[in-house]
């Protein structure tokens, strides 16, 4: 017999549910069995020593080996992140007392619980001690982590003290996650009696004289390519990952949902009253538009049972519409909190990459010229808190209304204008005053001579 609807979503949303609970077992399995394919790969090619170039092949066959092998690392590493990530947001005790339950709800006997847990505890501790021998054959430190952000605690850091610069990484480390009083600090952070070009002269003279001044330069680069790379990767992250979580979520998901549940029988059109109102300005405007044009042409005038066929033709179409916005405005809710939900996990998973961000804005910030901040600051400030923002806020405030479904409240956004740009304005004069003005004087000295 074909299973009603409801039942059909509830059916789909268990299994949803149980193949997110097996996210932390699912992925640990692939990186296992892609650390069997390396291991099967060095017994019967390399007589189970390291994957390297062998005189037994060639060079078309190593290369084989090796993108092979990438792979497999690639896979490694990436199903790692996603057990670590999702062992840390999934209580594994949960998904141990789904998997030993009675059909009743009971548990098996009295210490199943416990013995299904070290059992698993066994296993996940087996599989990740041999992914773990795998990987130290090819420098598992700065390869099994795949946002190359941690480097191990033995990665060499080089100290400059005869340039005088910042510490630089070795060539093959990565960015660490270290704490403040141990990170570079950033130009926003640091003061100095003398004028920094000054220093920045006598800085540069040193490194110029410096015999391994191109080292630097090279370990400069490398340094600032990782962490752009970081960058970018995660600010595209945070656009797209929300943004296809609320379409996906929204057409597949909430969708089916929301038809299901609001027939075409419901008498509730209107979310609220300025829906309502729209809904009569229009049938207004539609039928003096009729009476118009029934007036322009005398030859063809339209019969009174004629523009009550069409008036209430009209009103069945702005029904179907008003009742489709409606219901899309409820869809844009659940689908948003979705969206906000897969942002705020990208907030907490990345921190280290965040903190590799913040530097990277830093670096572009501070680096631009004088009046190139000075620019960038006044159109910034004219937009959000100039004179015509005020217009610019009350028709994004609008818009937001709409799309949630909710009443365009005057009084909230005449309030939330007289407000909000003011503490915007404080945040903006607070954040020159107290860093700007110490890095870079001239830029605020630009600012205000532009601004006048």
């Amino acid at each position: 017999m074909k299973r009603s609807i409801p039942q059909q979503i509830y059916s789909f949303l268990v299994k949803a549910q149980q193949w997110y609970l097996d996210t932390p077992e699912r992925s640990l399995e692939e990186a296992y069995k892609a650390a069997l394919l390396i291991k099967a790969m060095e017994d019967e090619h390399f007589n189970g020593q390291k994957i390297a170039p062998n005189p037994n092949y060639g060079s078309s066959a190593i290369a084989y080996f090796q993108s092979e092998l990438k792979k497999h690392l690639k896979t490694i590493r990436m199903r790692l992140t996603e057990f670590r990530a999702s062992r840390s947001w999934i209580n594994p005790d949960y998904q141990n007392i789904t998997k030993i339950t009675k059909n009743d709800g009971t548990f098996a006997d009295k210490d199943s619980f416990a013995i299904q847990k070290r059992n698993q505890q066994s296993r996940i501790l087996e599989k990740l001690r041999f992914i773990d021998e795998i990987l130290a054959k090819y420098d598992a430190d700065a390869i099994a982590n795949p946002n190359n952000v941690v480097v191990p605690s033995e990665a060499p850091i080089i100290h400059s003290e005869t340039t005088g610069a910042e510490p630089q990484l070795a060539p093959n480390a990565v960015v660490k996650n270290v704490s403040t009083h141990k990170r570079p600090k950033t130009k926003a952070e640091t003061t100095s009696v003398l004028p920094r070009s000054i220093l920045s002269t006598i800085n540069r003279l040193k490194v110029e004289l410096d015999p391994k001044a191109e080292d630097e330069v090279v370990k400069n680069f490398r340094r600032s390519q990782r962490r752009t790379f970081i960058s970018i990767r995660l600010i595209l992250l945070l656009i797209i990952v929300p943004f296809l979580t609320q379409q996906i979520s929204k057409n597949l998901i909430i969708s089916p949902i929301i038809d299901h549940l609001r027939t075409s029988q419901e008498t509730v059109i209107f979310l609220n009253s300025e829906m309502e109102e729209r809904a009569l300005i229009e049938m207004q405007r539609f039928e003096e538009q009729l009476k118009f044009r029934n007036l322009l042409h005398e030859d063809a005038v339209l019969s009174p049972e004629q523009i009550e066929q069409q008036m209430q033709a009209k009103v069945r179409e702005i029904v179907e519409h008003f009742r489709y916005e409606s219901a899309n405005a409820i869809k844009n809710v659940f689908a948003d909190l979705l969206s906000v939900g897969a942002f705020t996990w990208l907030i907490v998973t990345s921190r280290k990459e965040l903190e590799v961000l913040k530097e990277f804005m830093d670096n572009i910030v501070y680096g631009l010229s004088d009046s190139a901040k000075a620019f960038i600051i006044i159109l910034f400030t004219d937009i959000f808190v100039g004179f015509h923002s005020t217009h610019g806020w009350e028709v994004l405030l609008g818009t937001v209304s709409r799309h949630f479904g909710l009443p365009e409240n005057r009084d909230f956004i005449f309030l939330f204008i007289a407000t909000f740009p003011v503490i915007l304005d404080a945040v903006f004069k607070y954040w020159i005053f107290r860093y700007l003005n110490r890095i870079s004087p001239s830029a605020v000295a630009t600012y205000r001579n532009m601004n006048e």
